[in-house]
C-alpha cells in the first residue's frame, strides 16, 4: 500500500509520459518491493525544468532531466537490499524514460512505522492484527 509521489523535470514531452511514469513505478514497486499493485497510489507531476535548479544552475540551463521519487511504506517490510535494489531500478527506468538524469536526482524509502501509517481509515498495524485474527485456528469446543 504504497503511496509514491514521482516529481520530474524532463525536455521530453510525450503525451503518455505521466502515465508511463506511474506504470513504471508502480511496477517497480511489485517486482522489487513486493507491493500490491491493487493498492499503490502514485502522484505524479512536471516541474518545470527553469524552476529546478542542481548544482546552483536550472536544469534548463543544464539541459538534463531530473526526478525526485518519494515512496512510503511500512517499516520492516523490506529488507536493505531490496530498497537499494529498488534505488538503483527506479534510478535507472527514469533515466530512460526522462533522461538523461543529473545526477542529483534522488529516490526516497519512507519506512513509516506500522501504527503511523494507513490507508482507508485503519493503521496498516490493525490491518495485521485483524489479518492475523481471522487465520487463527480455532479452538474445538470440549
Amino acid at each position: 500500500m504504497p503511496l509514491i509521489t514521482v516529481q520530474y523535470t524532463s525536455h521530453r514531452n510525450a503525451p503518455s509520459l505521466k502515465a508511463d511514469i506511474a506504470s513504471a513505478i508502480s511496477k517497480l514497486s511489485a517486482d522489487i518491493l513486493h507491493k500490491d499493485p491493487k493498492v499503490t497510489a502514485v502522484i505524479v507531476q512536471s516541474v518545470d525544468a527553469a524552476d529546478w535548479f542542481a548544482g546552483g544552475q536550472s536544469l534548463a540551463e543544464q539541459k538534463l532531466a531530473s526526478v525526485w521519487v518519494d515512496i512510503h511504506i511500512s517499516d520492516g517490510t523490506n529488507s536493505k537490499d531490496e530498497k537499494a535494489d529498488f534505488i538503483a531500478a527506479t534510478f535507472k527506468r527514469m533515466d530512460e524514460l526522462l533522461g538523461p538524469l543529473h545526477n542529483e536526482s534522488y529516490i526516497y524509502v519512507h519506512d513509516a512505522r506500522a501504527d503511523a501509517y494507513g490507508f482507508g481509515g485503519l493503521t496498516q498495524e490493525r490491518r495485521y492484527i485483524a489479518g492475523k485474527l481471522a487465520a487463527a485456528p480455532r479452538s474445538a469446543a470440549a
